[in-house]
């Protein structure tokens, strides 16, 4: 029997699917608290919401991320978190299969991978986009999720109450995805249908816009988390630079015992320069990382409710 359930939806101007949302999961776990963060929303959804059953907490602050931030914040009683988007496009039928299986096997977040048929559903520009940062997130931080933009999850509360976010749009399920896999966290992944939105329903997400924030956020996440990889980068750039001025220079005074292109020679020099300072800063870097992980870690194991 899973109790203490607590259900967050993120909510901006979904007059058209709020109410079944909430009635979904009304239906689902009567016995869970369903909340609704509205974020500033012109249309009907905050009277929608509170019809059908669910209380609402008005956020004034723009952004998905800063609704998110205001999510964890709050001082809930529950021992599971759910996250879900307001546009009723993930099904929740078997919400309560992947509860237990969360609980029976101690997972501090369960992603839900969206499978689609619908090609409506699911844009041909955020597909490839998923991918790509899916692939490079993998390849980067490991491979235990493979959907990292879903909007429906589950999380334990120390997940919660031990994230420390940093981003305040969209870009909010990818940095939720890397926090958990740069801390080696118990996570999960559910298969879910994605369904598509339903007429007079409307997507705030911009392919482009968005995903350049994605992307930068991403390159910064990878700058704090794995600082000798990203230093190191930039430090064989240069490296291979100095290399491709320095080394004719050089075998031309092997051969004649003259330096004839000084100001290269000198270019070439400030380029080892510069590789070497990036690399042992990437360096000094790492040892301070791995003590802010240590640090997060431990939070994170003697959280007490």
């Amino acid at each position: 029997m899973i109790s203490n359930v607590v259900v967050q939806i993120p909510c901006l101007n979904e007059e058209s699917t709020i109410g079944d949302v909430v009635r979904g999961f009304k239906k689902k776990l009567p016995k869970a608290k369903v909340i609704v963060y509205d974020n500033n929303s012109t249309d009907n959804s905050v009277k929608l919401a509170k019809k059908n059953g669910a209380e609402v907490t008005l956020v004034n602050k723009k952004g998905k991320g800063n609704v998110v931030r205001r999510m964890f914040e709050e001082n809930i009683n529950a021992n599971f978190f759910i996250m879900i988007d307001a546009d009723n496009t993930y099904d929740i039928a078997n919400i309560k299969d992947i509860l237990k299986k969360m609980k029976d096997e101690s997972y501090d977040m369960m992603v839900a991978k969206r499978i689609h048929s619908d090609s409506s559903a699911y844009r041909t520009g955020h597909v490839f986009g998923n991918y790509f940062f899916s692939r490079f997130v993998n390849l980067i931080f490991g491979n235990d999720i493979t959907d990292i933009f879903s909007g429906f999850r589950i999380f334990s509360k120390r997940f919660i109450k031990t994230f420390p976010q940093n981003s305040s749009e969209f870009e909010i399920e990818a940095e939720l995805t890397i926090h958990a896999l740069e801390q080696k966290n118990r996570i999960g992944e559910f298969e879910c249908i994605y369904k598509a939105r339903p007429s007079g329903s409307l997507s705030k997400l911009n392919t482009y816009k968005d995903g350049l924030k994605i992307l930068k956020l991403i390159l910064v996440l990878i700058k704090d988390e794995k600082p000798l990889l990203f230093f190191s980068i930039f430090s064989f750039l240069f490296f291979f630079l100095s290399l491709l001025i320095g080394i004719p220079i050089i075998h031309e005074f092997y051969l004649t015992g003259l330096v004839n292109k000084l100001p290269s020679a000198v270019l070439s020099g400030l380029l080892m320069i510069v590789s070497i300072l990036f690399f042992f800063g990437g360096l000094i870097l790492d040892v301070i990382k791995k003590i802010r992980y240590e640090n997060k870690r431990i939070s994170f194991l003697l959280y007490k409710d």
